[in-house]
């Protein structure tokens, strides 16, 4: 047998009597009531401060009775633990019926008992004026109200545990998994399509991501991103769906409808706690893209105040076209910082202690990289504000001859003639000297010339070795005609004469090739008028040695091959 159980709201505390298995007498509970009431200090010295929070009682995974308080030195845990187990063990009697649960009154109590087979009444639980004074109501009137829903748990689980909603549960869950099982197909296929429709369309959908010149995301980069969107957002619609699947399965089914209340709440809980981080963060979100937009902003300004300065349409008096394109990059890198301090204390989890961590790592990153790296951006900006070249200028930096590739903060690029990149660190360039060839014809608008020394015999006439090499250096298509080529006379050796060719060149960047043509027209034009070209192991008087002329030219030999 079972003894009577007792729900309470929880605003309500009430008195509860040890519920018994035997039968009491009326006598044990009036003395025991009396007790109780001579010893008030007692109970509540007994009593743990901790049974405060209150025990439920629990039926079928649910929740029927809180007992916030027990009579004498009962711990309302164990009351509630107990009754638990009785009440689980009477609901499965099928000879059980729930109207058998009554109220009595005992004064000083209004007793909730079990009405037995034989007539017999058994006490379980006493309500006490006290209780019913909290609770605002009569004796009586409390002992009814717990009464009716105890009444309404046992006939709430007798419904729900009956053949009829066995069955009707387990055709509603076929229903279900029908249903997803067709919509997991259809989103395969929706899936499918999209790719596929992304694929043929790629070109024409992806954007073009530009920072003033500079390309932030290409379109191979953007199809790429949408397709991992476009995947993650399948398996996250299948794995949420497939996990809100699993608590409407388990409410079709008695013994677990209790589980899927539980997994519900947990469900809503996990939703309202990201609605609320999410509703949270959206003056954050505000406040970044009013900063990003007008970052954005500033960086088209700056992008059209340079390029306006480069293209000559704006003019400064001291301000250098050549510096417009690497001014613009300062500028926009200083615009691009300052909007990320201004959006930082604005970023989700800005003030945790993994950006804490990641700034650390990057302040000591910095300290070990800033020595070097700092010298080579300083001797970069030097080389920008100093003007010592322009990207596509011809020099010679450390003996090292070619075109500048690409003129960069911290180092400099220069494609040699043979298609080599020679990388030199700024900080070597603007320690020395640099050999700009194309200076001259962008500066001054003269041309850049190049020179050439030849030995002639003191037997050769030095008028008529001048008219030979200003002869080959006319003949030759790479020599401007801007300025007239000159011949100097630059030291009278011990067997011959130093003769000096200046002549300017066409292009600074063809400096090599036109070098190359000018020294075989003087090897054709001295050869045609029979004069040597000495060097230091020859002299004009000869022991004997045959001459170093070349043969004449056959026709043979001037054909084309």
């Amino acid at each position: 047998m079972l003894a009577v159980l007792l729900a309470i709201g929880p605003m309500h505390q009430v008195s509860l009597a040890q519920p018994a298995l035997q039968p009491l007498a009326s006598q044990q509970l009036t003395a025991q009531a009396k007790q109780d009431t001579a010893k008030p200090d007692t109970k509540s010295a007994a009593t743990d401060p901790a049974d405060d929070a209150g025990a439920w009682v629990m039926l079928d995974g649910r929740r029927v009775i809180e007992i916030k308080s027990a009579a004498g030195a009962q711990n309302p845990k164990d009351v509630a633990r107990r009754i638990t187990g009785q009440l689980q063990r009477l609901v499965r009697d099928p000879r059980f019926r729930a109207d058998r649960i009554v109220v009595r009154d005992q004064d000083p109590y209004a007793t909730v008992g079990l009405l037995a087979s034989d007539g017999k009444f058994l006490p379980g639980l006493a309500v006490d004026d006290r209780a019913a004074k909290q609770a605002g109501l009569s004796r009586q009137a409390l002992a009814e109200r717990y009464r009716d829903q105890i009444r309404t748990a046992v006939r709430d689980y007798r419904v729900r545990n009956s053949r009829r909603s066995w069955i009707v549960g387990t055709l509603l869950a076929m229903l279900v998994l029908g249903v997803y099982v067709l919509w997991v197909r259809w989103q395969q296929r929706l899936h499918r399509r999209l790719l596929r429709w992304l694929s043929r369309r790629s070109v024409a959908l992806a954007p073009r991501l530009k920072l003033g010149e500079q390309t932030l995301v290409t379109p191979a980069q953007t199809i790429v991103t949408t397709r991992l969107l476009l995947n993650t957002a399948h398996w996250g619609a299948l794995l949420l769906i497939s996990w809100l699947l699993i608590p409407l399965l388990l409410s079709f089914f008695p013994p677990t409808q209790a589980m899927a209340e539980g997994l519900r709440g947990q469900l809503l809980t996990w939703f309202m706690q990201v609605v609320r981080a999410v509703l949270s963060l959206v003056p954050n979100f505000f406040w970044m893209g009013f900063i990003a937009v007008c970052t954005a902003l500033m960086v088209r300004l700056s992008n059209f105040l340079f390029g306006a300065l480069r293209r000559g349409r704006l003019k400064i008096s001291w301000f250098y076209r050549e510096w417009a394109i690497p001014t613009r990059r300062i500028a926009n890198t200083f615009i691009v910082l300052a909007g990320l301090l201004f959006a930082f204390p604005y970023i989700p989890g800005s003030d945790s202690r993994a950006f804490q961590g990641a700034g650390l790592l990057f302040g000591v990153l910095a300290a070990l990289g800033s020595s070097a790296a700092a010298t080579n951006v300083i001797s970069g900006l030097m080389l920008i504000y100093t003007r010592a070249f322009l990207e596509g200028d011809r020099v010679e930096i450390n003996g090292v001859i070619g075109l500048v590739q690409e003129r960069a903060l911290l180092v400099t690029r220069i494609r040699t003639p043979r298609n080599e990149l020679v990388s030199i660190p700024n900080a070597a360039v603007i320690t020395s000297s640099v050999v700009n060839y194309s200076f001259s014809r962008r500066e001054i608008r003269k041309p850049v010339a190049v020179c050439t020394t030849v030995t002639i015999g003191y037997d050769v006439p030095w008028r008529q070795v001048h008219e030979l090499m200003i002869s080959a250096a006319k003949s030759v298509e790479g020599i401007s005609r801007e300025a007239e080529p000159f011949v100097l006379q630059t030291s009278l050796n011990d067997f011959n004469i130093s003769y000096e060719l200046t002549a300017s060149i066409r292009d600074s960047k063809k400096y090599r090739e036109t070098l190359s043509e000018l020294l075989g027209a003087i090897q054709d034009q001295f050869a045609d008028a029979k004069i040597e070209i000495l060097s230091p192991g020859y002299h004009a008087m000869r022991n004997g040695n045959p001459s170093t002329l070349p043969p004449p030219l056959t026709p043979q030999d001037n054909a084309t091959p």
